[in-house]
């Protein structure tokens, strides 16, 4: 009986199957025991990292109702902070994908708050930024409350704000989405044209039949001139008088290495990402042309990176369906130039932010347990948790000196990762593991066990650790007593579940998301102790 009890409420080797005993964990989905996350750290989580796939305990549809129902809490404590995360983390490049913020903005422009409604509707060119934003954002409020005043007006400003090139972009570009078009928002918002131009480009968007071509503008007038193009050298010659993306060209030319040498140009970077593929299918990206040294050297420049707001979730994406040769739906097939490959290697470190190295001695442990393996980030296909926390390992990995790697379930596991491997190759040693559960504790365990010197533990993880016969913050606090070290935790999380392995309470403990642009700076400025004392806990 003693030794039950002893089991039971001892403080410092608690197995991971019940609570720490005073503390406040919570039961995670794994079974385990973890602190709930603050809910203002969960809407970070859910903003950057989205919950396409779910989890292997949690299915999309669960997790995305409990983040919008953690979302909603959040809302009505504080609408203001609120709006001023969602318009940060869409308009700095932090996430992915934008369809969580438009999400989270259309539930602001849904608050009881005035002020919140006020500020929500307000922000809307900001986070809507595209035809498709808007189409998104009016499928998400139109489930939410009614088209008053205020809300119609939003989408009018929308509108008027951009001018007349601008807006014949737009209605070209992005015509209709989610069962939205613009003919629908036009009708509800009823913006006033200004001018003769404008008011020819709203009756061309809303269908009226007697509009003359010659009275369209900008992109408007480029697309309804390819619908009527007799030849590839009219296409081409229209491509380029007129800047056009590949969304107006007509579908039977986009097989045609000239029509895609003409919109080369005029590609944005996430374009030239997503297009890769095109363009080595027509032959465009053999080695040594010409046009694939330009596209590399777009690739790489740091200032496109930034201008694009690239992601490097966009760049991995890039990555993971370029090098496999074809399509995700394995539908069109094309050579891999090698020099793409390094190319898309390069553009992923400098889609961060830079980071200045700590100088310390750090210990990477990667979660490769089976949890890990499901589910996809951000809704990449192909890429799990467990790949993606190798691939934003490597930015630590190839910035520090001083950096032991491994992988975790529920013992310690040998990775091939190292500094100056090519992203793919990280990726790949993570890959085909064999399953196990989840013991996050094992870092510490094995640091201890080997006599290692660490500053600081980087554990990637989705924090449904149950398997261990000690929690992680007891293996890290025994580590600190037995060596002398007061060595800090960063848990990045990988999934937008509510849990994390960090002690809140504990200044040397820190939560970030895994995937935002400025994760690695955060983690090193944490470690080299540059945000000052006592700001553990908080989460990037």
């Amino acid at each position: 009986m003693a030794h039950t009890i002893y089991n039971l409420f001892n403080r410092k080797a608690t197995p991971q199957s019940m609570p720490i005993p005073g503390s406040t964990q919570v039961a995670n989905s794994a079974g385990g025991f973890a602190w709930q996350l603050d809910p203002w750290k969960r809407l970070m989580r859910f903003l950057v990292l989205g919950t396409e796939g779910g989890t292997f305990y949690i299915s999309e549809q669960a997790l995305t109702r409990d983040n919008a129902q953690n979302a909603l809490r959040v809302l009505a404590e504080d609408g203001p902070r609120f709006v001023r995360t969602v318009v940060d983390v869409s308009e700095n490049g932090r996430a992915y994908k934008n369809d969580p913020a438009l999400f989270a903005l259309a539930l602001a422009a849904a608050a009881e708050d005035a002020e919140t409604r006020r500020m929500a509707l307000e922000a809307l060119p900001r986070v809507a930024r595209t035809g498709t934003h808007l189409f998104h954002f009016a499928s998400y409020v139109d489930g939410l409350r009614g088209w008053g005043r205020g809300l119609r007006q939003a989408v009018s400003n929308w509108y008027a704000g951009k001018n007349d090139e601008q807006l014949a972009f737009q209605l070209a570009k992005y015509q209709s989405r989610d069962g939205w078009s613009h003919r629908d928002l036009l009708r509800l918002a009823h913006p006033l044209p200004e001018g003769e131009a404008r008011k020819a480009l709203f009756r061309w968007a809303v269908g009226a039949e007697d509009v003359a071509i010659e009275s369209l503008t900008g992109l408007v007038a480029g697309l309804e001139q390819l619908q009527r193009a007799q030849s590839e050298a009219e296409v081409i010659q229209l491509i380029r008088e007129y800047k056009a993306p590949r969304e107006v060209v007509p579908t039977q030319y986009l097989t045609s290495a000239a029509v895609w040498e003409a919109l080369l140009p005029s590609l944005g970077i996430t374009a030239l990402l997503r297009n890769l593929g095109n363009l080595s299918k027509v032959g465009l990206l053999a080695e040594g042309a010409g046009i694939a040294r330009e596209v590399v050297g777009r690739m790489t420049d740091r200032a496109t990176l930034r201008r694009g707001r690239v992601h490097p979730l966009q760049v991995l994406a890039a990555l993971v369906t370029y090098q496999q040769g074809h399509g995700m739906r394995g539908s069109g097939q094309w050579a891999v130039a090698p020099e793409v490959v390094e190319a898309l290697n390069t553009a992923f470190g400098l889609a961060f932010e830079n980071v200045v190295p700590t100088g310390k001695r750090l210990y990477l442990g990667l979660d490769v347990s089976s949890s890990m393996s499901w589910g996809m980030v951000s809704g990449i296909p192909g890429l799990a948790p467990r790949e993606a926390s190798a691939a934003l390992a490597m930015i630590t990995v190839n910035t520090e000196e001083k950096v032991i790697i491994r992988g975790f379930s529920t013992n310690m596991i040998p990775l091939r990762i190292k500094a100056g491997q090519s992203l793919a190759q990280a990726v790949a040693a993570v890959s085909n593991l064999p399953f196990g559960g989840t013991d996050v504790a094992q870092p510490m365990l094995d640091a201890l066990k080997h006599d290692l010197a660490v500053d600081a533990f980087v554990v990637y993880t989705d924090s449904e650790t149950w398997a261990g016969k000690i929690h992680p913050v007891q293996a890290l606090r025994d580590y600190r007593e037995k060596t002398g070290i007061p060595a800090r935790l960063v848990v990045v999380g990988m999934t937008s579940n509510g849990f994390t392995i960090a002690d809140p309470e504990d200044a040397g403990m820190l939560d970030v998301v895994g995937f935002s642009t400025s994760t690695p700076s955060a983690i090193a400025d944490f470690i080299a102790d540059r945000l000052g004392a006592g700001e553990g806990g908080a989460e990037e």
